[in-house]
Parts: C-alpha cells; structure tokens; sequence
C-alpha cells in the first residue's frame, strides 16, 4: 500500500512539474515580443542597425524614450506622441465611465424591472456585439456630422459610448440575475423608487462586474485604431493613430529603437491594468458567467 501512494505521489509530482514546465514556456513565447521590444527601446541606434535583434544593449539609454514622447514625427508633425497619449486618455476615461455606468442601469432595469418586450430588447442588443464596426462608418460619420460632433474627441467618446453600451449590459445583465428579487420587491413595498433600490442594493455588490466592464472597456477604447483614424483630426488622434502615423513616417534611417519605445509607451497603460487588476477581471468575469 505504502508503495502504490508513493508512485502516485511521484506521477502527482511529475505530472505537476510538465505542467509548470508547459506553463512557462508558453508565457516565455508569449512574452518573448515584448522582451524584444523592450530591449530594443533602451539600445542605441548603433546596435540595432548590425541585426543583433536579441542581443542585451552593451550601453544602455533611455533617449528613444523621450524621442518617442516628445520629438518623433507623426507624418508632418514632430512633437511626439505625448500630446496623443493625453488625447487617448481624454477620450477613454469618459467612455468607460459612461459606458459603464448605462450598462449598470440597463442590466438593472432588464433583470428587476422587467417589462413587455424586455426580453427582445436584450437580444437586439446583444446583437451590436456581433456587428461589425466597418458597417457602420459611414452612417456613424453621417450622424456626428449631423449633430455637430465629426473630428471631434466628444464625437470618439460617443462613438465608444454606443459600441460599449451592448458588452457592459451584457456583463451587468448576467451579473444582478443572481441578485435575489426578493430584495427588490421588499424595497419596493417599503416605497423606495428606481433609482433608491440600484443605489442601496444593486451597487454595492456589483464591483466585481464593475472592474470586468472597466477593464474591457478601457482596453478596447484604448487599443481602437479604426474608429480613431476614421472620426478624428490631427489635433484629436488617439495614441493609437500616432503610432501608425510614427512607425510609417520616412524622415532618413529608420530608428527601430523609437519605434519600440513609442510602442511600449501605447502598451503601457493596458499593461498596467491588467497587471493590477488582472485577477480582479477573471474572477469577475468567471462570477457574471456562472451566476447568469
């Protein structure tokens, strides 16, 4: 007996060690472009140009660093994609916020105080995540013309509003099911109204789902370059566009090593998300999925 737990024991044991090893090559593989492109970034132009891709920078510097944010070109202009980076950011936190903040409502509103048609509803929004955002350009462009907003960062906000507002009321729907009735209906008699019941009761418990919708929404608003290269000027662009415009702009050698920085400086805040609130995404995501 004692030898059978033993060499179940050691299977467990090396059954666990293939896993990890499995585990760890894939986030080698995965983190592989970003090591290179981060090692890139801080080498000087002088050794890059000889092809050693992988090699570490014998003098390390962070002057593509403050190239890329402040001096680059983006097609005509040479000031950086710092400016575009604030734009991103004036842009994506209204979005999110809007964004998120209708989605509660909606998933509130189709869940505790369901009415006729409330059903059909859902499911017509629930398809605007499966359309495709090249279908609506042009109607989206006709319809900011008309209300005074083309070129302008209110127009990509709203833009960003109307695309997210389907996957947030998804989440917030799948979300407050599982929230008892019963609570409602009891704040019901005791004669609180709409807005009383989701601000004593529903939000509270909805952080979970809070940081889901905002994580997906800022990575999404963020990481967008259609919607920002169709619905925006030069002095309106997203991080996004600059980037494009930097890495395609010829103005003599091209310098991989700002490329690079200027491209970790657009990953930046996505990766400082993720790393911060990763766990928090998943487990919301998992609890909104299972609970629905």
């Amino acid at each position: 007996m004692d030898n059978v737990i033993r060499r179940r024991t050691l299977g467990a044991r090396l059954g666990r060690a293939m896993l990890y090893a499995v585990l760890l090559l894939a986030a080698l593989f995965y983190l592989l472009p970003l090591a290179v492109m981060l090692i890139t970034s801080v080498k000087p132009l002088a050794e890059i140009t000889p092809g050693t891709l992988l090699s570490l920078p014998r003098e390390p510097t962070l002057a593509p660093w403050g190239k890329a944010w402040g001096e680059a070109c983006t097609g005509m202009r040479c000031e950086g994609i710092g400016v575009y980076f604030f734009n991103s950011i004036a842009i994506v936190v209204p979005a999110v916020l809007i964004s998120t903040a209708i989605g509660a409502l909606n998933g509130y509103a189709l869940t505790k105080w369901r009415f006729k048609g409330s059903e059909l509803l859902f499911a017509l929004m629930l398809f605007g995540c499966f359309i495709p955002f090249q279908v609506v350009l042009l109607p989206m462009a006709q319809t900011l013309g008309w209300l005074g907003l083309s070129s302008s960062r209110a127009g990509l906000i709203l833009v960003h509003v109307i695309f997210g507002i389907a996957f947030t009321t998804l989440f917030f729907r799948n979300f407050y099911v599982a929230v008892p009735t019963e609570l409602v209906s009891a704040a019901k008699l005791d004669g609180a109204g709409f807005f009383r019941i989701f601000w004593r009761i529903l939000l509270p418990v909805s952080a979970p789902i809070i940081v889901v919708s905002v994580i997906w929404q800022f990575t999404q608003i963020w990481n967008d370059f259609l919607f920002g290269v169709a619905f925006s000027a030069h002095n309106t662009q997203p991080v996004t566009v600059a980037l494009n415009n930097l890495v395609n702009t010829s103005t003599g050698a091209r310098e991989y090593n700002v490329d690079m920085a200027a491209a970790m400086i657009a990953a930046l805040p996505t990766l400082i998300v993720y790393v911060l609130a990763g766990k928090y995404f998943v487990r919301g995501l998992t609890a909104g999925s299972v609970k629905g």
